[in-house]
């Protein structure tokens, strides 16, 4: 699924053009949030990807229990904000460790970049979470959701 560049949407509000998720109930889940973005990216485009994302889902804010991406991400700035301001603790995992992790919808433009050819996904499987939403990418923002058991 692919969202338009600045689609910020209140949570439990539908994203215009883009058809809900067939998410199951995840009432009181605890969720992954994995995240790969372009170096540069802003917080305002990280708030927006991130509501339009859990909101298409279903899923609220207040459910994510961390924020995990490839270790060299952990200092990017908006990154690093974008986790504070929201409370979350941010997790990177070497980029090794992520190509080792096999995901539904690899990359190899990714996998040239960065050293692995996924980065939400793979980060979201190898915290120990279920995916429950796959990789979902704006221009510059890759998010995929992961339940915890």
């Amino acid at each position: 699924m692919r969202i338009g560049p600045g689609a910020g949407v209140p949570e439990g509000r539908a994203v215009p053009g883009v058809e809900a998720l067939a998410v199951p109930a995840v009432q009181g889940a605890r969720l992954v949030l994995g995240v790969g973005a372009r170096a540069g990216v802003t917080v305002e485009e990280l708030e927006a990807a991130v509501a339009a994302v859990l909101a298409t889902a279903g899923l609220g804010k207040d459910s994510v229990d961390r924020l995990v991406t490839v270790a060299a991400k952990v200092t990017e700035p908006a990154v690093v904000s974008f986790a504070r301001a929201a409370g979350w603790p941010l997790v990177g995992y070497p980029a090794e460790e992520l190509a080792a992790v096999p995901v539904p919808h690899p990359s190899a433009v990714v996998d040239g970049s960065v050293g692995t050819p996924s980065v939400a996904e793979a980060a979201v499987l190898l915290s120990g979470a279920t995916l429950l939403v796959p990789k979902t990418s704006t221009a510059r923002i890759t998010l995929a959701v992961g339940t915890l058991s």
